[in-house]
């Protein structure tokens, strides 16, 4: 292979790859000049012009002329002045050779060296200019197609026919994709393995949901709505915390739209994902009232160095504020960042109940604090609700809940 194969070669995919042209000709220099090295143990006495458009190589070795009895004849830059008559008869001692080096002269061997050092340096290129281009988009929408589903992860393919990955763990629970789908997601990060880029994608980020309110809600895309904060349980339900700094916008019906016009197009892109949309407060205990929303609250404590919050709803509305699941008390412990515990409010015509915390010598604190957690602060409510929502609101063992119902029907069969 001839020097001007090699850099046409390179030139090409380096044009393809879109490599600036002071990045092409800095690679090619390094090869060539590797090979000389190689050759004459140093390249600083060695001139290397490239001409990547028409494929040319000039490389010149540049020594003095040296008396031929001189001690620095054996110089790596020096040429005694016999040897250099045979180049040239005019040339004089002092005056410089400029003698070219022809590729050939470097043996066969020595081009192939250099045709696979050029190999992986392309290779090396290829996988900086992949890596620096995802790491660029990182927290960015793109939209890839799927050519292979694994059991914990899908790989999917860029246009340019990058390998992009969407692990089991970064996917919405109800994604069913299959090979030559189009999926959407955001660049979550971009690893390098072993020498080798890995992009790592996710639907499950409050970033994506973001995302997607940037591109179907204008206002939030040109900055005169700011999402303040989004925390979600992917696939089933998302708070999404909106402030407006212009009155004369409504956050929430921009983010909304007509008829719930903006929204639908998220919800979809989520699997059907319920979004509340809330106007973020710095009032704390409105902020909680929202966040709490469907459900409406009574009254509200708050203990700010605990970091809990009290919340008392009437007994219809307590379901309502913990939520399918727990999801809505969950979330909205998270969104405004303080542990929510939600009590019932009693009137005075209710039968008379007893507080869990009566109990406490009989039932351990932690299991009177995973009740309290979705919301049962008394015997009754927790009689009420039944084994089997128990099970599902909570941690708590089967076993464990059928001794928490014995002992609470003892209190009132006593």
């Amino acid at each position: 292979m001839d020097a001007k194969i090699l850099i046409e070669s390179f030139a090409d995919f380096a044009r393809s790859k879109n490599v600036d042209r002071p990045t092409m000709i800095r690679i090619l220099e390094d090869v060539f000049r590797a090979m000389i090295r190689k050759k004459f143990e140093s390249d600083e006495n060695f001139d290397v012009t490239i001409n990547a458009d028409k494929g040319d190589l000039e490389i010149f070795r540049i020594r003095e002329i040296v008396d031929d009895n001189s001690e620095d004849i054996w110089d790596f830059d020096k040429i005694s002045f016999s040897e250099a008559r045979k180049i040239e008869p005019d040339f004089e001692i002092g005056e410089e050779v400029y003698e070219k080096i022809e590729l050939e002269e470097f043996g066969r061997r020595a081009v192939q060296m250099a045709r696979q050092t050029l190999i992986q340096r392309i290779k090396d290129l290829e996988k900086d200019i992949l890596y620096n281009k995802y790491e660029e988009q990182v927290g960015e929408i793109v939209s890839a197609e799927v050519y292979q589903i694994l059991g914990r992860e899908i790989l999917l393919m860029d246009a340019e026919g990058n390998e992009l990955i969407l692990p089991k763990g970064e996917q919405i629970p109800k994604d069913r994709f299959r090979k030559g789908d189009s999926v959407k997601a955001i660049v979550h990060r971009v690893d390098m393995m072993n020498g080798n880029p890995k992009i790592i994608l996710s639907r499950t980020s409050p970033v994506f949901l973001e995302r997607l309110f940037e591109n179907e809600v204008p206002e939030v895309y040109d900055g005169l709505i700011t999402i303040v904060k989004i925390v979600r349980e992917p696939g089933e339900r998302a708070k999404v915390a909106v402030e407006s700094y212009d009155d004369r916008i409504d956050p929430v019906g921009a983010c909304v739209g007509m008829k719930g016009s903006r929204i639908h197009a998220v919800v979809r892109e989520l699997q059907n994902e319920n979004i509340d949309v809330i106007n973020f407060t710095d009032n704390l205990e409105l902020y909680v009232t929202r966040a709490l929303s469907p459900a409406k609250v009574s009254s509200i404590t708050v203990n700010k160095e605990t970091k809990r919050i009290s919340v008392f709803l009437k007994p219809d509305q307590v379901s309502l504020a913990i939520g399918k699941g727990g999801f809505n008390i969950k979330l909205a412990s998270k969104l405004v960042d303080y542990e929510i515990d939600v009590f019932r409010e009693l009137n005075e015509y209710e039968e008379e109940d007893v507080d869990l915390i009566e109990f406490s010598d009989e039932i351990e604190g932690w299991i009177i604090d995973e009740l309290k957690k979705t919301g049962l602060d008394t015997a009754k409510s927790v009689l009420t609700l039944g084994k089997e929502d128990l099970l599902r609101r909570t941690e708590l063992e089967e076993e464990t809940i059928d001794e928490i119902f014995r002992i609470l029907r003892q209190e009132f069969e006593q």
